[in-house]
């Protein structure tokens, strides 16, 4: 076994419980400082990284270390990064255990990084649990509100309910063929493509990672859990869980069972045009600005989906690059939503009116966000939906699917779609009829302006030269095709 390729899992888990036990000795006024040392530290193991090129595999095959773990994990540490500072901005809604709510986030982190390097059945499963069961504290952190139970009920039970399909699943999968390892599995799936058990199990596994990513029919938990979760657990979840929940699906579909996905097209067409539809339909009417990111996010779900359907590596580098600009985004968004909201009961839409007079920084990020989640050049959005639209349009010429010209049709509906509702939210900003309650500055900390930078940053450079972001996902996805 080659230990040294989990090095940076146990770094990550050893921060974990450095910070758990910092709290028995740390002055209850500094606790709250904790989050930029953890930041600080996982900057430094993002660090190190840059300049790992180790590739191979552990326990006997279960954990790979390749180009797409590489491209993830690095993706896991820079959301983590940016969740953790702005944890600190919120910490002061916290009444008590902030420690452990880092702690939390490292440990998410940690299952995040596990499902990168995901080759095997039993480690898919145990990494999901291991950033499920983080995620079911960290939902319902907040005990004294109600909304925040309520999400982590929700949440729990959604939850168990899908890593038992996924359980089950795999345990029909390893009856049928007696593999868990990807590889292994890869070489005798095509001898089961017509064994109906063998199938079964397989959808059972998809429809876990379903969950997990929130694509329909599995998407009815994340308005609902977006809206009562903390704002930094909200979007550590939009950006962390999503993107572990694709890396588990391109392994599986890709590097499992490529021979019996081939054949999968028209239904996976199916489920990302309905997945686009039902959250773009759903979130017009929304006023609650988190659940309307949440309906967003099922959107989002299913503009990624595009990539898979596409049944190529074109559209699987896609996917990558779309989450790269879906980062910065979406963590943009939510640092605002952190900053402007964190003294307010409430979350509505209309808190961000005379948002440009209060603090025209934080106005800026929010309507940037905005456009780039609606796809507006020349911002990270566009960019990623061009070349997922491009996927599929080659797909269609390749293969002659007319359904495949459908959903192009439909993710195009989408995106105007969309523009009704991420304008209302930048008219809430500029030109709201609402009298703003209170027009005073916010007062933006050294840390919190260094965060929104890094995401307006990554917005712009994503969005005006792609090429370096193309080139990464190009390369990390050659490991799908070993």
């Amino acid at each position: 076994m080659n230990a040294s390729l989990l090095n940076l899992e146990i770094w990550v888990i050893a921060l974990g419980l450095v910070l758990m036990l910092a709290d028995f000795w740390m002055p209850l006024e500094r606790k709250r400082f904790l989050g930029y040392a953890a930041a600080a530290a996982l900057a430094m193991l993002l660090v190190t990284n840059l300049g790992v090129c180790a590739t191979g595999t552990a326990f006997s095959g279960m954990f790979v270390e390749d180009g797409l773990a590489v491209f993830f994990k690095r993706f896991f540490l820079v959301a983590a990064i940016l969740v953790l500072f702005m944890s600190v901005e919120f910490s002061d809604r916290l009444t008590a255990g902030i420690s452990e709510y880092y702690s939390l986030i490292v440990f998410a982190l940690s299952g995040m990084l596990f499902a990168a390097s995901a080759n095997n059945f039993a480690m898919l499963f145990v990494s999901i649990e291991l950033i499920t069961v983080t995620f079911y504290v960290l939902t319902s952190f907040q005990r004294g509100r109600l909304v925040s139970l309520e999400a982590g009920v929700k949440y729990l039970i959604l939850g168990a309910l899908s890593s038992a399909f996924m359980v089950y699943g795999i345990a029909l999968v390893w009856g049928t063929t007696g593999k868990l390892n990807f590889n292994e599995l890869a070489s005798v799936a095509s001898q089961f493509a017509d064994n109906k058990i063998f199938l079964f199990g397989m959808v059972l596994v998809l429809a876990g990672l379903g969950f997990k990513i929130a694509a329909f029919p599995f998407q009815i938990w994340a308005p609902d859990v977006y809206q009562g979760a903390p704002t930094p657990t909200t979007a550590f979840l939009a950006v962390g869980s999503k993107a572990a929940g694709f890396v588990l699906l391109l392994r599986v579909l890709f590097t499992a069972i490529p021979s019996v996905t081939a054949h999968w097209a028209n239904p996976l067409i199916i489920i990302s045009g309905i997945t686009i539809l039902y959250g773009n339909l759903c979130a017009i009417p929304q006023q609650n600005l988190k659940r309307l990111l949440g309906y967003s996010s099922i959107a989002h779900a299913g503009y990624l989906l595009l990539g898979v359907a596409a049944l190529s590596a074109s559209g699987q580098a896609a996917i990558l690059y779309y989450l790269s600009g879906y980062l910065f985004t979406v963590l943009g968004a939510f640092t605002v939503i952190c900053l402007v909201m964190r003294h307010l009961d409430s979350e509505n839409i209309s808190a961000l009116a005379g948002l440009n007079q209060r603090s025209p920084l934080l106005a800026t990020t929010m309507t940037l966000a905005m456009v780039s989640l609606a796809g507006i050049p020349p911002l990270a959005g566009f960019f990623g939906k061009f070349l997922l639209l491009k996927a599929v349009i080659q797909q269609a010429q390749v293969t002659g699917n007319h359904g495949y010209y459908c959903l192009t049709f439909t993710a195009l509906a989408g995106v105007v779609i969309s523009l009704y509702y991420y304008g209302g939210v930048i008219r809430a900003i500029y030109w709201s009829k609402d009298a703003p309650a209170d027009l005073s500055p916010i007062m933006l900390s050294g840390p919190a302006k260094v965060a929104i930078a890094i995401c307006i940053a990554g917005m712009f450079w994503i969005g005006l030269f792609p090429n370096v972001m193309v080139n990464l996902a190009n390369e990390a996805v050659k490991a799908l095709a070993r």
